[in-house]
């Protein structure tokens, strides 16, 4: 991947389908968050990723999330994902999900994944997948995550997932709550977690985590940039202007309207090549000529 060349890198896009017509939600969930995004259907494959990304001289972090335990939707492979990404070096960073529910099956899936198809890392929805993120039968699981160094990104804050859907299909807000993941920072310092999306109705909780640990991320995906709570453009744009990532929600928000909403705020100049790509470089370890 040349770095240098790169506008940007996306550090949320989700893979909706795989190349035998599996989809990653079932009909019902699907069509709640489509409607939720006000966006055009549609579930890109790994290589309709790459293709998309490639046009736009942007990289993108791909993944699934594995909802199988609590949906009943068969989750789609992590290991496919993996290795198409693989065939697109230049655009595409496969992460994985695995279910805490899973145990020590996921545990061994996780080094599986990073050690013979290189996964860069691991994304966790604690609504969907019905888990408090700092619950200590987790923590094995998080321990294997940092002794392979690959960080963990956690969704968090409302859902699109659900959205409009008597009792919300089941699915809890509270376990997105920011504030249960500075529990797991402090007890994983050399673990790199980012935080997705703008934390609402928990904003300011995330900011005060992200400003306490070194480890902790912000990624501004799942929410057009113009209805951002003003204190987190406030932080992006001085106080974590190191530490928030350009991040879309593709497919459900497209790139190039985030980008065009982004760039109607009021960030300073120096601060736009941080987030948009030198943040995610050093959150992702993606250059191996840099420190960790």
């Amino acid at each position: 991947m040349d770095l240098d060349a790169l506008v940007a890198i996306d550090v949320h896009t989700h893979v909706h389908a795989d190349t035998h017509g599996h989809m990653a939600l079932d009909e019902e969930l699907s069509a709640a968050a489509s409607k939720y995004f006000k966006g055009d259907p549609y579930d890109p494959t790994v290589p309709d990723i790459a293709a998309d990304y490639r046009a736009k001289n942007m990289a993108a972090v791909v993944f699934s999330v594995d909802t199988e335990m609590a949906t009943g939707q068969p989750a789609l492979s992590n290991e496919e994902i993996a290795d198409l990404a693989a065939e697109h070096p230049d655009v595409l960073i496969p992460f994985g999900s695995v279910d805490p529910a899973r145990g020590v099956s996921g545990i061994r899936l996780a080094r599986k994944l990073v050690e013979q198809h290189g996964v860069r890392g691991f994304k966790f929805h604690p609504s969907i997948q019905a888990f408090e993120p700092n619950d200590r039968s987790v923590y094995p699981l998080y321990e294997e995550l940092q002794s392979l160094g690959v960080p963990a990104l956690f969704h968090t804050g409302q859902t699109g997932i659900g959205a409009g859907l008597p009792g919300g299909r089941g699915i809890k807000l509270r376990y997105s709550d920011p504030m249960l993941l500075d529990d797991v920072a402090a007890d994983f310092p050399g673990l790199t977690i980012i935080m997705a999306h703008p934390s609402v109705p928990w904003q300011d909780a995330a900011i005060s985590v992200a400003t306490h640990k070194a480890n902790v991320y912000i990624d501004l995906s799942g929410w057009s940039p113009k209805y951002f709570p003003p204190q987190l453009v406030k932080a992006a744009n001085g106080l974590l202007k190191r530490k928030v990532l350009f991040g879309s929600d593709y497919p459900l928000l497209r790139p190039e309207r985030w980008i065009a909403d982004f760039e109607q705020l009021d960030i300073k100049p120096e601060v736009r090549p941080l987030i948009m790509k030198e943040n995610a470089i050093r959150a992702l370890n993606l250059d191996p000529t840099g420190p960790r």
